[in-house]
């Protein structure tokens, strides 16, 4: 675990608070990124009423800059639960302070990371165990799973929003957790991430020449980029969360050994390809769930377009978190589509 120490001293903590009681992207030159400058009182409020937890950042004004490695747009928060939870369903949304909704695309993501376990994807690394980008959807996983919140464990969230948004006052930003009630058997889930892009914050500096923190580069035209992948453990599938960007066309995960596509995924977008949403359908959700193992070669696939008119340099990702328990499935079958 000490390389994991080191992770969470890079990520520049601040010290941990008290227990929570009841109570498109289009991407600009840097030289035209400006950013407004923010009053130490921007911060991040947590509160936990019956069986929803709700991260508030904000209010603040746009554009913002990022701050660190993680692209921070305000200081991070530590918060802990009082006692052990399961986490079953997640939500984001972005508004103005007189609770106008913004266009998703002016948040750039959120991140919540268990600094007291290691994740299973990125050794060494705290877990990253939930999290939103413009993608916005609406998480549940199937009934009787959850990620448990351990009682006392640091849990951090990072909110950044995109410093290409034009000037909007008073923004503001919440992510609503749903955990499960009291007393309520839950089958706990690892949380496993996957990616075209490099999701390893330790492997940032491996990227290749055509990938920042705003992904990939993506030229104009029909682009296609893949990943190889080895699974670190065996896992059963329950749910797979898609992250995307503008020009995005399809993202999946594909078993090259069994030569099995495992997801597929599509998104909803406009006529020029800017990015309106994960239909529904198109996100996985299933108790019976689907097998990945240490033994097989995967890969991951993300296709774009990019209008060959469009002027303006775009940055693409595709990935999943993907939420399984431990072990193969007890009734496994081939999953394509949803």
């Amino acid at each position: 675990m000490k390389q994991l120490a080191s992770i969470i001293l890079a990520l520049g903590l601040l010290p941990v608070g008290p227990a929570l009681a009841d109570g498109g992207h289009h991407h600009q030159p840097a030289d035209h990124q400006a950013s407004a400058p923010q009053s130490a009182e921007v911060k991040t409020n947590v509160s936990l009423s019956g069986n929803t937890l709700t991260i508030t950042y904000g209010p603040l004004d746009l554009p913002t800059g990022h701050d660190g490695e993680l692209a921070a747009s305000i200081p991070k928060h530590v918060f802990q639960v009082p006692q052990d939870r399961y986490l079953v369903g997640y939500k984001s949304a972005i508004f103005t302070k007189d609770g106008a909704p913004l266009p998703r695309q002016y948040l750039h993501h959120i991140l919540l990371i268990n600094l007291d376990k290691e994740g299973v994807s990125c050794p060494g690394e705290p877990l990253f165990f939930a999290g939103a980008g413009l993608e916005m959807n609406e998480t549940k996983f199937p009934p009787g799973y959850g990620v448990k919140l351990g009682k006392d464990q640091k849990l951090m969230t990072i909110v950044a929003f995109y410093h290409g948004a034009p000037p909007t006052k008073d923004v503001m930003a919440t992510f609503t957790m749903e955990l499960a009630p009291k007393g309520t058997p839950v089958q706990e889930l690892d949380v496993y991430q996957v990616g075209v892009n490099v999701v390893c914050y330790s492997k940032f500096d491996n990227r290749r020449q055509d990938e920042s923190d705003e992904g990939i580069e993506i030229q104009p035209g029909v682009q296609v980029d893949k990943a190889p992948l080895k699974f670190r453990m065996d896992g059963c599938v329950k749910f797979a969360y898609p992250h995307a960007h503008d020009q995005a066309l399809l993202i999946a995960l594909e078993n090259k050994t069994k030569k099995q596509t495992l997801l597929r995924t599509v998104p909803d977008v406009d006529p020029d390809g800017v990015f309106r949403s994960f239909q529904p359908h198109q996100v996985y959700r299933d108790g019976q769930g689907f097998e990945v193992n240490t033994k097989d070669d995967y890969e991951l696939v993300m296709v774009h377009h990019r209008p060959l008119q469009a002027p303006l340099l775009h940055h693409g990702m595709g990935n999943y978190l993907l939420y399984m328990t431990a072990g193969l499935c007890q009734d496994t079958r081939t999953v394509l589509g949803h």
